[in-house]
């Protein structure tokens, strides 16, 4: 059995880290100067199909694409940090395994599409560390 310290201090590092990315993944657009990397000059881009409906897709659309889908997951990041800092609050409930499993998947899915980013060293161990943050909450709801 882990002792409560143990995971009050867990959650309390994971939320705070967690906290912290996701404010600062809202400013990543610039950061990583999304604006210069995807220009709203140039070639045309193929459309996008579904059945029977076609949109002429712009740069201005994947570049919007990108903003809206960052700070979907900035919003996300800093609300389950707020979860994770007010774990002592809700970890006896009836809902916390499903909770915890499901923010474990989260944790899980964006270690897994860290290879996106590349395979350097520093994306490996960005993946790992989110790997182990997915088993802090996995083994919490199991257990």
């Amino acid at each position: 059995m882990v002792p409560y310290s143990v995971l009050t201090a867990g959650f309390l590092i994971c939320g705070a880290f967690t906290v912290v990315l996701g404010t600062v993944h809202f400013a990543m657009p610039w950061l990583l100067d999304f604006d210069g990397a995807i220009p709203t000059e140039g070639d045309s881009l193929r459309p996008l199909t579904l059945l029977v409906v076609t949109y002429q897709t712009k740069r201005s659309d994947i570049r919007g694409i990108a903003q809206i889908m960052n700070h979907a997951v900035s919003y996300t990041l800093v609300s389950i940090g707020l979860v994770d800092l007010l774990a002592s609050r809700w970890r006896a409930a009836w809902f916390a395994p499903y909770l915890l499993a499901w923010i474990a998947g989260w944790w899980f899915l964006r270690a897994a599409t860290q290879r996106h980013m590349g395979s350097r060293p520093g994306d490996w161990l960005v993946a790992a560390g989110f790997t182990l943050i997915g088993l802090f909450h996995l083994v919490v709801a199991v257990r």
